[in-house]
């Protein structure tokens, strides 16, 4: 099964008691699909999961199934530093029908690589859906090695990984050791060079604001049109740099709000973007015209 090239990792929306506003939910679900998102990340670290319920994740996935009536795939964020609690939330979403399951590495408690094989291991044995692993060690303390990769992309519904690593050479090791894993970028910035890896496409963030340019960009490359798709890569550049200027997913509500698309605050310990990163955010949205 394929989640596609472009997913998007989605916001929440928030109403102004920071309570989920779940009919901007609904509208995002449609705006995003309209605009190149091939999947849905639902609840995952761009949708401030460590700040939600388990009831408030368990309606979100049901809603996004509701409204995008199969035209995108939906992947639960049930990943989370509790072995136990992901496996009890990855069957609730499994019940609800979701596509596929985004497990991040456990964050705070460190876990060594048997650790983090026998995690990943159990979650996925305990569903029988699609599972996506997460490794984004600049949040989590932990790097899942292309070793680990390696040995969990033989369970049978471990099928993908985000790659949020930053280092093309691991990359490249995970593409030698897990052929049969699909790869997708986690950073927008380099979703084109791990392209030319074998990158099967990005869970961005980007994609909220320009999803339809980012799947011209990978199907320009899957077409053997570098130039142009190395083109789009440096027009969205600074968008894709702005969008982590400070810590995500600030930036991006920030601009969802700037162009109509309402969406809310934040919850603490996340705080509204300040009056520089709205500086930063404002010029590049109106370069992209955007604004």
């Amino acid at each position: 099964m394929s989640f596609g090239r472009v997913i998007t990792a989605m916001v929440t929306p928030f109403d102004e008691n920071l309570k989920v506003d779940y009919d901007a939910f609904e509208n995002l679900v449609d705006y995003l699909i309209e605009n190149g998102s091939d999947a849905l990340v639902v609840t995952g670290t761009t949708g401030e999961s460590p700040t939600l319920s388990d009831e408030e994740k368990l309606t979100l996935y049901r809603l996004a199934k509701e409204v995008a009536k199969g035209r995108a795939k939906i992947i639960a964020g049930t990943g989370s530093y509790n072995t136990q609690h992901s496996i009890e939330l990855s069957v609730k979403a499994q019940e609800i029908g979701v596509d596929g399951l985004l497990l991040v590495s456990p964050y705070y408690n460190k876990p060594t690589q048997e650790g983090l094989y026998q995690h990943f291991k159990m979650i996925a044995e305990a569903v029988d859906i699609p599972v996506m692993l997460y490794n984004v060690p600049g949040r989590t303390a932990v790097t899942i090695e292309p070793e680990t990769l390696m040995k969990l992309s033989k369970v049978k519904n471990v099928v993908a990984v985000k790659d949020a690593g930053g280092n093309l050479d691991k990359t490249s090791k995970t593409r030698m050791l897990a052929p049969e894993l699909d790869v997708y970028s986690g950073d927008d910035s380099l979703t084109l060079p791990m392209l030319a890896l074998g990158a099967k496409g990005v869970v961005s963030v980007a994609s909220h604001l320009v999803g339809n340019r980012i799947k011209e960009m990978i199907e320009a490359f899957e077409k053997g049109d570098v130039e142009k798709a190395s083109q789009i890569h440096l027009e969205l550049f600074d968008l894709f740099k702005a969008l982590f200027v400070i810590t995500n997913p600030i930036p991006v509500k920030e601009a969802l709000n700037m162009i109509g698309v309402r969406v809310g605050g934040l919850r603490p310990p996340l705080v509204p973007a300040d009056e520089k990163t709205k500086e930063i955010l404002r010029k590049v949205l109106e370069e992209l015209e955007l604004l």
